[in-house]
């Protein structure tokens, strides 16, 4: 993806995101006899692209969203509320998102592309990464107490209390000898366990979740996860549905999850184009974080922290008119993002990415050191 370098830090790296829903009917000839999905059933799809598109792509600066939502609305046209095996003979999820990756570069011209996900329902789907690698996943949830054993006095999450966690599982598809890779019925079978393990428990009493933080939950799984699932990419739990870890086997990631709604206008947006007018959104903001693990408190930051810290910057953006702020270039999702992150970055030295969306799944993410393989939460 594009990333310009000076002698010194790297400048923002920028995707632009778009997301769209297809409904359609399927079934997957090469599933054993039996198999739920080998017979007719159908879904109702959500298709996400991420690109990182050129400055000159769109039809005016700050139009990239729309644009890119359009030509992806095109490329879906043939799917919606069509037979899938009319275009594809296996329609698993990762067929059909390597044939939107194919098609949006061939016949719509999107360069760039560093991710293309689809979701069949609400807990499952796949990634495509930027190296063409199939990512599935699976969401999970139990309920749980915890508390917080090493946190300053007063914290309150030092008292017990509970959580309905969310645990998504990833896994590389292209890993491993299966005849039909991973499906989800896999996912499920290795999970089972840790679904017994966890559910209706207090987590502080259970070996090893002696201090049971997003990331040191997310850690424990890992470790047992990989070796019964060897092609494990990422495990993501969410301690609330708006916060959580994600860990890969080396490197823990935070993120808090906040809503704004404000209104906006296009600056660089032609004469008589809606995007000029003064309109307005509720704003989806996720704020990546990434540091070491305190191996006492076992966090690598505060969620309390990163809500306090941000405030003043929430209340700045937060049912405001955005283009009343002087050092804000414009009111599309990247210059937002991109005015977020360096503002952040001034309060909470370790928030390394900003994701901005308008609706869901289409906005834009900017990132301080780069994005490599997009970690999908």
């Amino acid at each position: 993806m594009q990333t310009t370098t000076t002698s010194s830090a790297p400048l923002p790296s920028t995707l632009y995101s778009a997301s769209c829903g297809f409904e359609a009917a399927c079934q997957i000839p090469a599933l054993p006899e039996g198999h739920r999905s080998r017979g007719l059933h159908g879904h109702s799809y959500l298709a996400t692209v991420r690109a990182a598109l050129p400055p000159d792509w769109a039809p005016f600066p700050g139009a990239e969203v729309e644009e890119l939502r359009r030509r992806l609305e095109a490329c879906l046209a043939p799917l919606d509320h069509g037979l899938l095996n009319t275009t594809l003979e296996q329609p698993t999820d990762e067929n059909i998102a390597r044939w939107i990756k194919s098609r949006l570069e061939q016949a719509f011209d999107v360069p760039g592309i560093q991710q293309i996900g689809i979701q069949s329902t609400a807990h499952s789907g796949v990634d495509l990464d930027v190296s063409g690698r199939a990512h599935v996943w699976r969401r999970y949830r139990f309920q749980a107490a915890h508390q917080l054993p090493n946190v300053p006095p007063g914290h309150k999450c030092g008292r017990m209390h509970g959580h309905g966690f969310e645990v998504i599982v990833h896994a590389n598809q292209d890993l491993g000898e299966r005849d039909l890779s991973i499906d989800y019925d896999h996912l499920d079978e290795v999970w089972a366990p840790f679904h017994m393990q966890l559910n209706y428990q207090c987590l502080n009493e259970i070996e090893g979740l002696d201090n049971p933080t997003s990331e040191v939950i997310s850690a424990w799984l890992w470790q047992r996860l990989k070796p019964q699932l060897p092609e494990l990419s990422w495990v993501t739990v969410y301690e609330t549905g708006s916060c959580g870890a994600n860990f890969d086997g080396q490197q823990y990631r935070i993120w808090k999850e906040l809503t704004l709604d404000s209104a906006i206008q296009l600056k660089r947006a032609p004469a008589g184009n809606p995007l000029r007018a003064i309109h307005g959104h509720t704003y989806t903001l996720r704020l990546h974080l990434s540091a070491e693990l305190d191996a006492l408190k076992g966090w690598t930051v505060d969620f309390g922290d990163v809500k306090t810290r941000f405030d003043p910057i929430f209340k700045a953006i937060d049912h405001r008119p955005l283009y009343e702020i002087a050092d804000l270039p414009d009111g599309d999702s990247a210059s937002l993002a991109a005015w977020v992150l360096t503002k952040g970055r001034a309060v909470l030295p370790q928030l390394d990415r900003v994701d901005m969306y308008e609706t869901r799944g289409s906005g834009a993410i900017v990132s301080a050191s780069g994005i490599d393989d997009l970690i999908p939460v």
